[in-house]
């Protein structure tokens, strides 16, 4: 939704079905489909599965992918400019570090962002709550929280509005998505050297 709004016209693809996706989808392997169809696209974002760096995998204790590395070979020779979005942890290559607090959006959710392209790192506002959760909805009275209430209808309907993301429906979409004013934010800047241009 962010790079919609930033002016992108989306085309997303997931191994699983995405009944809510409110664009053009394609359920299937993403790097058999980034393999057969990613000279097609302007730019391509990649969210290889986070499990295998995750801090939480530490209490799940289970053998995950890593596919942050063959994603990015695969980009490469694809030769389309390309993001991998993954958190902190992961292996990424001169990242850029963003959090809710960066766009007034009322989540600690840090995201990390490897860019083929000069992206820049915006100021990271110091935490004012402290976060109950790592990643997720810390918790104060000007945020929301992961626990407490978290499978009630009325803490779904809340986070979805802090998040901005009025389509999801379910506590794993909440914890697993990241806000659309992240992805706003790297297509304005991935489009404003070409907007530069056209209005000179």
């Amino acid at each position: 939704m962010g790079y919609y709004r930033a002016g992108f016209e989306v085309v997303g693809v997931d191994i699983e079905p995405q009944p809510r996706y409110p664009f053009e989808f394609h359920q299937g392997d993403a790097l058999e489909f980034l393999a057969e169809h990613g000279h097609e696209f302007d730019v391509i974002h990649a969210s290889p599965p986070c499990q295998a760096y995750s801090p939480l995998n530490a209490y799940n204790k289970k053998e995950y992918p890593d596919l942050v590395a063959p994603t990015r070979e695969l980009l490469r020779s694809v030769g389309v400019p390309y993001i991998i979005e993954n958190v902190p942890q992961a292996p990424l290559i001169d990242n850029v570090l963003l959090c809710g607090a960066m766009f007034d959006v009322r989540v600690y959710r840090h995201r990390a962002f490897e860019t083929s392209w000069a992206l820049a790192q915006p100021d990271h506002p110091k935490h004012a709550a402290r976060c109950a959760r790592n990643g997720y909805l810390p918790a104060d009275d000007q945020f929301m929280t992961i626990t407490g209430g978290r499978h009630s209808n009325a803490w779904l309907e809340a986070a979805k509005d802090v998040m901005d993301m009025p389509w999801i429906s379910t506590i794993r979409e909440v914890c697993e998505a990241i806000p659309p004013a992240y992805t706003q934010y790297i297509g304005e800047q991935y489009l404003a050297p070409a907007l530069s241009e056209a209005s000179e």
